[in-house]
């Protein structure tokens, strides 16, 4: 048997994932009649993941619609992991540039929290700072403390749309109540234990949760939360984040958490 050269195999690889995401493919190995087969069954493999990985987003845009857009996502972006968990990293970015989404405008927001739910789901596990440690401290000691957001804490703010009910009734499989308000809204998503929890989060709260992320003291981070709405309740927001479970002890550097 004629051994294969190392140049030689990378070269046939990157031709047979080339052919299997390009339908206009003219290689030798397109032109075989089984390598269709192939191709079909890959496609499919992807659709569906996606189709799994942003349930809220199918659920919006109807099957037929959200697999048509996933085929040319997937022709554009192919799985780069083996774990199909965690495809469509790009997706949100996609549908922002879709022209067939142009008059879904929330659909991007929906990707994005239907992605940070999966980040949020396979995100390492940490032990999450309690309310009772903090009380301990006195109000110079807690403006100095550093905390950091939990690993599998995810949060982020869309400007001017409903992004969090709609996504919420739609993860849930539930009709909406009524006509939203056309407002922005923020979310926020943890695992303090096993399941994912979610819920609202101000534009306020995630300015809080960047600072946090970039490493500022809880009285540096309450100042940036502050100087975006000089109205907010401080103490209230902090309880909410503790009882979420989605800060820790920190500093750490910045982790690409929130946007």
């Amino acid at each position: 048997m004629r051994a294969v050269s190392g140049s030689s195999l990378a070269a046939f690889q990157a031709d047979f994932v080339a052919s299997l995401f390009d339908p206009l493919a003219s290689s030798a190995l397109a032109a075989q009649p089984a390598f269709a087969v192939c191709r079909n069954t890959v496609m499919s493999g992807c659709i569906d993941a996606l189709q799994a990985n942003f349930p809220s987003v199918a659920r919006l845009v109807g099957s037929d619609w959200f697999r048509a857009a996933s085929a040319t996502y997937v022709r554009t972006d192919p799985p780069h992991d083996g774990r199909l968990l965690m495809y469509g990293e790009r997706f949100a970015d996609f549908l922002a540039g879709f022209e067939p989404a142009r008059e879904l405008p929330y659909l991007p927001g929906v990707a994005r929290l239907d992605r940070l739910w999966i980040e949020a789901h396979t995100a390492a596990d940490a032990s999450a700072v309690e309310a009772a440690r903090l009380a301990q401290l006195s109000p110079e000691q807690l403006g100095a403390t550093r905390l950091a957001p939990h690993p599998a804490a995810r949060w982020c703010h869309v400007a001017d749309l409903p992004v969090y009910s709609i996504w919420s009734t739609s993860r849930q499989g539930i009709d909406p109540p009524g006509a939203f308000v056309w407002h922005g809204e923020g979310a926020l998503l943890t695992r303090p234990a096993a399941d994912v929890q979610r819920q609202p989060l101000e534009a306020s709260g995630c300015v809080f949760l960047d600072a946090c992320a970039d490493g500022q003291t809880l009285a540096q981070a309450a100042s940036a939360a502050l100087g975006h709405a000089p109205e907010l309740d401080i103490a209230a927001l902090l309880s909410q984040l503790l009882s979420a479970g989605a800060l820790t002890v920190g500093p750490t550097p910045n982790n690409g958490n929130h946007p």
